[in-house]
């Protein structure tokens, strides 16, 4: 009976959208965070009678045919990027992108990652580093005996000195952009790696076109939306719960048949 085979092929990708929900419900404080959503394809067809084929000898035509589905997959994961809200930190060395782009960080493997999340901080050389240590790109340095940091909306960063009257420049913030975001793989620890699908990064300096502003004081909340997520967890709880019936119904006519005397 295929009705077995294809509630069981429903019941598989609706577990998988459970796990996607709860994954951005867990994330729901991460900094920066970009919720995700699962998509579904459907099966192949079994073509019982091919719609179009000739009927009879007098050249009628079946109109729709019977096609016969034999169920569903998961078809992608797709990251949804858009803006999550600002949150304001008062720290000075917390920093949110208001529209597009990630800050560059090197990893200790040599590579740039990329990230959306500026809680960032000095080590004890006084280098700009995420909460992980890992280094910003380009490298920032923050005299030890600064008073005050001030970092632009276009990512000019100046600290004032002491007996110094002007603030001095001590870096210059970019940040990178990619034609597909939703292409970029994450690794965890709210970094992000160029991959094939997301293209090559576009660097450039805060607030030119096509790049996003920096504001001082604030993080980026995590653009998850607590009602949809539970609504769409809800509505997946009902689809399992409906494959599973649809299992339980062909149990009982096989079961039916299996009793059947001649």
């Amino acid at each position: 009976m295929r009705a077995l085979r294809i509630a069981a092929t429903g019941m598989s990708p609706q577990q998988l959208n459970v796990e996607v929900i709860s994954n951005n419900i867990a994330n729901m404080n991460t900094i920066g965070f970009k919720k995700q959503r699962a998509e579904f394809q459907d099966l192949l067809y079994q073509n019982v009678e091919r719609m179009g084929a000739q009927s009879s000898s007098t050249g009628t035509v079946v109109p729709t045919g019977i096609q016969i589905g034999s169920g569903v997959k998961t078809g992608s994961v797709y990251r949804i990027t858009e803006q999550g809200t600002l949150t304001q930190t008062g720290n000075k060395l917390d920093l949110a992108i208001d529209g597009k782009g990630f800050f560059p960080v090197l990893t200790p493997a040599g590579d740039t990652a990329y990230t959306r999340a500026g809680n960032f901080s000095v080590n004890d050389q006084g280098q700009m580093v995420t909460h992980d240590g890992y280094l910003v790109q380009p490298q920032i340095s923050i005299p030890q005996n600064a008073v005050d940091i001030t970092i632009s909306k276009a990512g000019q960063v100046q600290a004032t000195i002491p007996g110094q009257v002007q603030p001095q420049i001590v870096g210059q913030l970019q940040l990178a952009t990619f034609f597909n975001e939703g292409g970029l793989e994450a690794v965890g620890d709210n970094l992000y790696l160029e991959s094939g699908a997301s293209g090559a990064a576009q660097l450039g300096q805060p607030g030119n076109p096509g790049f996003g502003q920096l504001q001082q004081g604030y993080t980026e909340a995590a653009n998850v939306d607590a009602v949809s997520e539970v609504t769409a967890l809800i509505v997946a709880q009902r689809a399992y719960e409906m494959n599973s019936k649809v299992i339980s119904a062909a149990d009982q006519m096989l079961s039916t048949t299996s009793q059947m005397k001649t």
